[in-house]
């Protein structure tokens, strides 16, 4: 059996439809509902919309076909991967670094999204319990920062979505994740559906399409585009070695580029959807589209608590948030505990337990960052602000252009379309974009982020 045809140790998807779902549930998170509405809120909506899902299709897919390409090449976790497949093409050893920078990154990223998604799970119950029915600004915001001053009520948030993703990774690709994903994902897409249908109800409904799909491009900036692109990449989940480890289990007759193009599809529906759902809301209650980071936990717990049915809505909207953190936090620990299992021989509820436990104590940082630690930074920003500049702004950018640069430039092209299978015309289509235009939109943002073009 040829090396590029052997079965990753850990098994394989079930189906093309499982690795969809896990693929879907990793790169749908926060990112999507949290963070796409409002900076399409701060950049102007409708040509912020339309430029990012041309970045998504153009620039996104092409890296994402070349992550899970790399994965089912190698059937490693990503840093035996990048060794196994460097040695194939006779190129140096160091390109194993590109697999360790993914897998750090997801370990420093679970651990502070851990605390964003604990901070979710309170709301749930917050909102179910009518504590923001009749509320005004004031006590919404209050509440928020009683949440976010307390430490022991950080860290018991924190500690559970923490114990409800290592459960699922320790039962493994078909036990636990895959399960799992059957799941969340159907689930998901019900919840923002039910969500659009009361946005439908409401009398910003209008207001909110003409908002995300009428195109002024006076409103949007140069800082703006980049932000897109920098969004369309990190929404998929590219570059931080999840969606590689993931590839590593998918079977060989599986197309990479249906199923890459499914998942971009799916992701991009979900960040839409949400859009959808929350603006009309937004634009009904008077309050700024525009309000920054802010949007989901104090302007909308506003919107809800002055709502007819705003509770259960408002409920219903926090579940469906703790549902996306929670499919793509499985995905950010996976090539870790992918690593401890293949190169230290531990089962597969030591290594999760073990990475478990450790991502949880690195999560500290952050809840004390809120808090006690406040005070505490590294050129003004705080360990938070640390760790999110260094994996959103450095790490994973730069990991996407490394993946670009080594599967267009590097890789023997017959293994490139052995893998791909694509027909010539799609073939060298996929080339281009992946040898020139994507590693120059990739650096563009990675420049912006570390402020050349400020």
């Amino acid at each position: 059996m040829a090396d590029n045809d052997r079965t990753s140790l850990h098994g394989l998807w079930t189906s093309r439809w499982a690795f969809i779902m896990a693929a879907t549930g990793s790169a749908v998170g926060l990112g999507n509902i949290w963070k796409f509405p409002y900076i399409t809120g701060e950049n102007g909506g409708g040509a912020f919309v339309l430029i990012y899902l041309l970045c998504i299709f153009l620039m996104g897919v092409p890296i994402m076909m070349a992550e899970v390409m790399l994965g089912r090449r190698g059937r490693r976790n990503p840093v035996d991967s990048m060794r196994h497949l460097a040695e194939e093409t006779g190129h140096s050893q160091l390109w194993r670094f590109l697999g360790w920078m993914g897998v750090t990154a997801g370990f420093f990223i679970l651990s502070y999204y851990s605390v964003i998604a604990g901070w979710a799970i309170s709301y749930v119950f917050t909102t179910g319990s009518g504590t923001f029915s009749g509320a005004d600004a004031a006590l919404v915001e209050q509440h928020f920062d009683t949440l976010t001053q307390s430490p022991l009520t950080l860290i018991l948030w924190h500690s559970l979505f923490m114990l409800i993703t290592m459960i699922v990774v320790a039962h493994g690709i078909e036990g636990g994740i895959e399960k799992a994903v059957r799941f969340l994902i159907p689930a998901l897409f019900v919840l923002l559906i039910v969500m659009v249908l009361y946005a439908m109800t409401t009398s910003g409904f209008a207001e909110g399409l003409r908002f995300m799909f009428s195109p002024d491009f006076s409103k949007i900036s140069t800082e703006g585009v980049l932000k897109a692109m920098g969004q369309a990449f990190f929404t998929l989940s590219i570059g931080m070695g999840a969606i590689m480890v993931y590839g590593a289990y998918l079977p060989k007759e599986t197309s990479i580029a249906q199923t890459s193009f499914i998942i971009a599809f799916a992701d991009t529906s979900v960040a839409v959807l949400a859009g959808v759902a929350i603006f009309p809301i937004v634009f009904s209650n008077g309050l700024e589209a525009g309000s920054g980071p802010g949007l989901i936990f104090v302007t909308l717990p506003l919107a809800f608590g002055n709502m007819a049915f705003g509770t259960f809505f408002g409920t219903l909207f926090f579940i469906l948030l703790v549902f996306a953190a929670w499919s793509s936090s499985i995905s950010l620990i996976e090539p870790a505990v992918a690593w401890l299992i293949e190169n230290k021989g531990v089962s597969r509820i030591k290594a999760s337990i073990a990475l478990g436990l450790l991502t949880w104590v690195f999560g500290l940082g952050t809840v004390f960052s809120f808090n006690e630690w406040s005070d505490v930074t590294v050129f003004d920003k705080t360990f938070f602000d640390v760790l999110d500049y260094l994996t959103s702004n450095i790490m994973l950018p730069l990991g996407g252009v490394l993946m670009a640069i080594f599967a267009g430039w590097l890789m023997k092209r017959e293994a490139s379309q052995d893998e791909l299978a694509l027909g010539r015309g799609a073939y060298l289509t996929w080339r281009f974009l992946v040898r020139f235009v994507t590693p120059v939109a990739v650096t563009l943002v990675f420049l912006n982020a570390i402020g050349v073009f400020s």
